[in-house]
């Protein structure tokens, strides 16, 4: 009896330490410092996520949004659609005085569409993101900011950090596809990067990007 409680023990020790390492690997380091290494969770976490997993994906390391050391806080979006839920992940940063788009994010440039990690999303049913088909699973989505309109880029690739630099060939070879949107004004400035979700119909969403004046609607329906 003694050995069988203690190999319960030692598995659930195990688990936990396992789940640590995955609430670590999502939420990542000080901002545009890519972390040192990474510590594979199993070949499990390749796998399209189920809702507990999706929740762990998302989860900050500490009690509040706010991550140590981090300038810019991980947050993010439950988007609902069809009865289901898909999760967003990112990182947010603050304007801080600074020009954002055509300046500290250039036009016509990759971004990672936030801070620290590229943004990612994590969908338990197959969806058109953009118009772009894609199962299951979860994807990073960059996107390249024009003044009228934006190109956004939905990626199988999510273990990357999210600076340019990092978008590599091997990286930019397992891109879904890229589709464009426009872009909006708004009337009044947001200071911190914001991404929301607002439904567009029974089976369809919406992903709104807003950051200074800037806004941008990126839809996902469910198919």
């Amino acid at each position: 009896m003694e050995t069988k409680r203690q190999g319960i023990d030692m598995k659930v020790r195990v688990l936990g330490a396992a789940i640590m390492v995955g609430m670590a690997a999502a939420c990542g380091t000080v901002e545009d410092e890519p972390p040192v290494a990474e510590t594979p969770i199993g070949e499990d976490a390749a796998l399209a996520p189920d809702q507990d997993q999706v929740a762990v994906a998302c989860a900050p390391m500490t009690g509040n949004m706010a991550l140590d050391g981090r300038a810019s806080p991980y947050d993010s979006v439950t988007v609902s659609i069809g009865g289901e839920e898909a999760k967003l992940c990112y990182g947010r940063p603050s304007m801080r005085d600074r020009d954002i788009y055509g300046g500290l994010v250039p036009y016509d440039t990759l971004w990672r569409t936030g801070a620290n990690e590229p943004t990612t999303i994590h969908l338990p049913f197959p969806a058109e993101i953009a118009g772009l088909q894609v199962e299951p699973g979860s994807y990073s989505i960059y996107t390249v900011p024009g003044q009228d309109e934006w190109e956004v880029i939905v990626n199988r690739s999510t273990e990357q950090w999210g600076i340019e630099s990092q978008y590599t060939d091997e990286i930019r070879a397992q891109e879904v596809g890229r589709a464009s949107v426009p872009a909006e004004s708004v009337d009044e400035p947001v200071e911190m990067f914001t991404i929301s979700a607002e439904e567009a119909g029974a089976q369809s969403a919406e992903l709104v990007l807003d950051w200074e004046t800037t806004r941008v609607r990126i839809p996902i329906e469910r198919v």
